[in-house]
């Protein structure tokens, strides 16, 4: 029967949002940072949405009021709009007779090769975010706000303000965005390291597109790995609990018993898509530095040791057939050639037990403790060889190899084609102005598209494109999927493609 429910079971984010929009304005990060460092420093301002009375002691009951009133104005309510797509089929030639008639829309055009129109509905989509200062930066989850036009935020007082999203992370889905307020009250960081198995927890959100919720429930488990997380290489080490998490909860804060900001909920376990008694959140000291990373470069410093090591339910005759042994610790089953752990002298076969004096005894526990650090970082790394403890002490580094800061990618990094201004004598011959030539599709955003070699991109979103910067300059300051249009040269007609900006390019090799 056990095998049963778990064969069932699906992990659910907690949101029914869709896709990642682009960067906003780094620069204006430096305006927050009295409010942000004095939550990095422990010292807040009077306006704080806090609570730090520690009498709530184990051998007396719980009260979660205090707390609860505390938080509820810190957490807010999103809402998100996605607008209506126009998509094609994207065949490079309509031979279908009608063509003249109908245009793209050319109902026959199935038969004949030709682009077929579809229509994406409006959506809208709602979540929930954590005020984390009082001018109005706010986290979220990634799938919260991902491929939303337009974002709107509202408070327990009823008001309404428009979002900006800052920066996003597929990676730890997480989010940062940002509402015009002064004196708001937001939530105070705790720390998550101190969240013992069983203690009290509260969920504060909007689930179910109702007003502000609490639920309580205790810790259940820590350093869950689930398999929900996007992006290139995924971070996971959830808290477990078993507070009621529902869709709409996705963003909103798990806090303590004494109001601090220990987590951030985003998913949960369902045999139905609703609550069965699982819900899981991001643990705030991974919060505090990703949302830090976001709001200074754009994107997340992350650092990597330069191992590989399996997956930890592995069974057991895997691990025997790759010679995985059994130990305290986590297994290291390759090292990066030009990786911190090789240069340590770490090897192959050896067991990593601890980062920095903290226990790891799994893949996910290494994971949060890494995700702590930046390239460059100097951490002492604990390791057992033929039952022999020896530390180290190495330099952390980013996943090119070495110890600089991750540079933001523009949009054009992310395309990963081969572009260039198209060329007068082919921009006159097929009767164009301008336009960006695609050589080559390559491995990044356009792949995911049904766009063909050749093609020239002559506008987005219905604005001119005649060369590479337009294209650049247009792209940077669009949110979510774009519609690019233009010509195939030889051939007639025009043709659109949707671009999903916000699709990312081992998450087992930290």
């Amino acid at each position: 029967m056990t095998m049963k429910l778990k064969n069932i079971l699906l992990v659910v984010a907690i949101s029914a949002s869709t896709a990642l929009l682009s960067v906003w304005g780094y620069g204006t990060w430096m305006n927050s940072q009295n409010a942000l460092s004095m939550q990095q420093d422990g010292k807040l301002p009077v306006n704080y949405a806090g609570f730090f009375e520690k009498g709530n002691s184990a051998g007396g009951p719980v009260d979660f009021t205090a707390a609860s009133t505390a938080a509820t104005p810190a957490v807010v309510h999103i809402k998100t709009r996605t607008k209506e797509k126009k998509l094609s089929n994207n065949l490079p030639r309509n031979n279908s007779p009608f063509s003249d008639l109908f245009g793209d829309d050319d109902p026959f055009s199935n038969f004949f090769g030709g682009p077929r129109s579809n229509v994406i509905p409006e959506q809208r989509a709602s979540g929930s975010g954590v005020l984390i200062s009082n001018d109005g930066y706010i986290v979220t989850n990634n799938h919260v706000v991902e491929g939303a036009d337009e974002i709107a935020v509202t408070t327990t007082t009823r008001k309404t303000y428009k979002g900006t999203v800052v920066a996003t992370d597929p990676n730890s889905d997480l989010a940062v965005i940002k509402i015009e307020g002064t004196n708001l009250p937001f939530l105070a960081y705790g720390n998550s390291d101190d969240v013992k198995l069983g203690q009290w927890v509260l969920a504060v959100g909007y689930p179910l597109n109702l007003d502000v919720t609490v639920t309580a429930g205790i810790v259940s488990a820590k350093a869950r790995s689930i398999g929900i997380n996007k992006g290139d290489r995924p971070i996971e080490s959830f808290i477990q609990t078993d507070a009621a998490v529902n869709p709409g909860n996705s963003g909103g804060a798990l806090i303590n018993t004494s109001g601090e900001l220990i987590g951030i909920n985003s998913a949960i376990a369902s045999p139905t898509g609703s609550y069965a008694g699982y819900s899981y959140a991001i643990p705030v000291n991974i919060v505090k530095k990703i949302v830090s990373d976001l709001m200074k470069f754009g994107t997340v410093q992350r650092a990597y040791i330069g191992i590989s090591y399996p997956p930890d339910n592995l069974p057991e005759e895997k691990k025997k057939e790759l010679g995985i042994k059994d130990g305290a610790g986590v297994f290291i089953n390759g090292v990066a050639d030009d990786g911190a752990a090789k240069q340590s002298g770490i090897e192959k076969g050896d067991f990593i037990t601890k980062i920095n004096g903290v226990e790891v005894n799994s893949g996910p526990e290494l994971q949060e403790q890494v995700a702590r650090y930046k390239p460059g970082d100097k951490v002492t790394v604990t390791y057992v060889r033929n039952g022999k403890e020896s530390n180290v002490s190495l330099s952390l580094k980013n996943k090119s190899g070495n110890y600089e800061a991750v540079k933001q990618e523009s949009v054009l990094d992310k395309l990963k084609a081969d572009l260039e201004t198209v060329d007068k004598a082919t921009a006159k011959k097929n009767e164009i102005t301008g336009g960006v030539l695609v050589k080559s599709i390559g491995k990044g955003l356009l792949k995911n598209t049904r766009m063909q070699e050749g093609f020239v991109i002559t506008s987005v979103d219905g604005q001119e494109v005649n060369n590479l910067d337009d294209l650049k300059a247009i792209l940077s300051n669009a949110q979510g999927t774009v519609r690019l249009e233009g010509i195939y040269p030889g051939y007639e007609g025009t043709y659109g493609y949707p671009l999903n900006l916000s699709d990312s390019g081992d998450s087992n090799d930290k």
